[in-house]
């Protein structure tokens, strides 16, 4: 038997819950690939399945998702970039060497050297080739905030001169939501902190609205779309102002009103964007894994820039 290191968390609570352990190596079935992991993404989605601290309307179906008492999978993890070591037989999208990224889903497990997925798109995950032109670290912030952004602009129709507002623009998904709009043809206006407004006007932000100082919107000012980009739990009066402040048709979209679609051909556009140099995702920090209860407490203090990662094996 071949064992492999990992992350477990046996019970919901605070980023000490989390322990560094050896388990099974995973063996994958005749249709799927066999991961080895580079890097995994430690995301805002880590930080609700572990502390299980969600708003009321969210804890029952999240329970019921992931685990009544405790995770029912006890590796977490949400996203990952790696390269394919071992096929199945009836694999055809892939083949050993890949450099791949993507997601798992509601199975998690990317917090540990290997993960077993099928290459057919599902509830279960999706993956892609991962981009040339940058690193697994960034790889991660790529699959998880891209997919979150580019599955709210899509469903937007978001169009050439049209204006974009996005609330929370400094963290994993509004960085690249930025970049996607401004790709569009956009004008796009941001919201964060004072500390990354520079940051957000590098990424291409027309106008920036710092919500340390300002907590309402001017009179007359309407976008086409508002993109909440921290998720439907945060409230803010300035967020209940931008929520107002939408033209006639104007959209209002949460990041969190659906749930995210795995979806293999929107992570290929995302690759194609970034070989392309039209966006580039954003990092913060990374850590090794054995570092990962310090890598939650950073991320549970809401003021990352970008993406974080854990770093699983060297390339």
């Amino acid at each position: 038997m071949e064992y492999m290191k990992a992350v477990i968390c046996t019970k919901y609570g605070a980023p000490d819950v989390l322990r560094l352990t050896k388990v099974l190596k995973p063996k994958p079935k005749k249709d799927e690939v066999c991961i080895k992991i580079y890097t995994t993404g430690v995301t805002a989605s880590d930080m609700f399945i572990r502390s299980s601290q969600v708003p009321l309307w969210m804890m029952i179906p999240m329970r019921l998702k992931i685990g009544i008492l405790k995770p029912r999978k006890e590796i977490l993890g949400s996203v990952f970039s790696g390269v394919i070591e071992s096929v199945g037989d009836e694999i055809k999208r892939f083949k050993v060497g890949d450099e791949v990224y993507g997601m798992p889903g509601y199975t998690f497990g990317t917090y540990a050297e290997y993960l077993c997925l099928k290459e057919t798109d599902s509830s279960k995950g999706c993956i892609a080739l991962k981009p040339k032109n940058i690193t697994h670290e960034e790889a991660t912030a790529a699959a998880y905030g891209g997919l979150l952004a580019l599955q709210q602009v899509e469903k937007s129709n978001l169009q050439k001169g049209q204006e974009i507002l996005i609330y929370g623009a400094s963290g994993t998904s509004g960085t690249l939501a930025i970049q996607i709009a401004k790709h569009i043809g956009a004008k796009v206006t941001t919201v964060c902190g004072n500390t990354n407004v520079e940051m957000v006007k590098k990424l291409g932000a027309d106008e920036t609205i710092d919500y340390t100082k300002q907590h309402t919107i001017p009179k007359g000012v309407t976008y086409d779309l508002v993109l909440d980009s921290v998720g439907k739990f945060k409230k803010s009066k300035l967020k209940s102002a931008c929520k107002k402040a939408l033209k006639r048709n104007g959209q209002y979209l949460s990041i969190d009103d659906e749930a995210l679609q795995l979806d293999s051909k929107r992570l290929e556009r995302i690759t194609s964007l970034i070989e392309a140099n039209y966006i580039k995702p954003v990092m913060d920090k990374i850590y090794p894994l054995e570092e990962i209860v310090g890598a939650h407490h950073y991320v549970e203090t809401g003021h990352k820039k970008g993406g974080v990662a854990a770093t699983v094996a060297n390339t």
